[in-house]
């Protein structure tokens, strides 16, 4: 991480060299506090400029406390994930632009792995198949190209879990009903609610923070999911040693 020196409180008065300790030379070129980072660095951030990223990081108290309210729902998705995901059921996800990625960082931490050495498990992010969602997507419409993909992919008691801040985005909705013709449980995590999508999932955390804000506090979500799910599936793996 980059440090600038003039987010430091205190700085002396007195220029010395760091290498020697002694007082630089006059005629040095200054190194100037924001050329002190990476090459590129953004120099002498103005007052509004300083205030509106207070601002933001300020923001991100109220999603954290809407989250922190949600706990047993986060953490009671984690477990039903385990059991399912476990049995041989699939995760499909599935969100748009910034939570089009954040769903997709989910998938990576199924199939991957998480807060340790475990098995792989099956994960689908429905928006990086690109080459269906461009197919379904031309001949199809925009707005069926995750439904589509779910009636493909999904079997009974699968789990669909869609990101959107808005919950209005009508892919994500058509996504929904076809899930629930498939015999999928589907669970959102959006913005404040209510909204079309937490009104017709199965299950939903919405956030009650601007939408920035609401999307940052997913990528937690997400990860306090994933925690809950490894602790489940390790505890029930050493039940099975035993």
């Amino acid at each position: 991480m980059t440090t600038h020196l003039t987010d430091v409180s205190t700085v002396s008065t007195v220029s010395t060299d760091a290498t020697t300790g002694r007082a630089a030379d006059p005629a040095a070129p200054v190194r100037t506090p924001h050329t002190a980072g990476a090459q590129g660095s953004p120099a002498h951030p103005d007052a509004e400029s300083r205030r509106i990223v207070t601002d933001h990081l300020r923001s991100v108290a109220p999603a954290i406390e809407s989250l922190l309210q949600n706990v047993g729902t986060l953490a009671g998705w984690g477990v039903e994930m385990a059991d399912r995901l476990m049995a041989g059921r699939r995760l499909l996800a599935a969100g748009n632009g910034g939570s089009a990625a954040e769903a997709q960082h989910l998938t990576a931490e199924l199939v991957g792995r998480f807060d340790g050495e475990r098995e792989p498990f099956s994960a689908i992010a429905l928006h990086a198949e690109t080459s269906a969602v461009t197919a379904i997507a031309n001949d199809y419409g925009f707005d069926h190209m995750f439904a589509r993909q779910v009636t493909a992919h999904g079997r009974p008691g699968d789990i669909l879990l869609l990101l959107s801040t808005s919950g209005k985005s009508p892919n994500l909705l058509h996504a929904v009903d076809a899930a629930r013709a498939a015999g999928v449980t589907t669970w959102a995590l959006t913005a404040a609610g209510p909204n079309p999508l937490t009104e017709r999932v199965d299950d939903f955390v919405a956030i009650d923070a601007q939408s920035a804000n609401a999307q940052e506090g997913h990528l937690i979500a997400l990860h306090a999911i994933c925690r809950a799910f490894d602790a489940e599936v390790r505890r029930r793996r050493q039940e099975e040693q035993r």
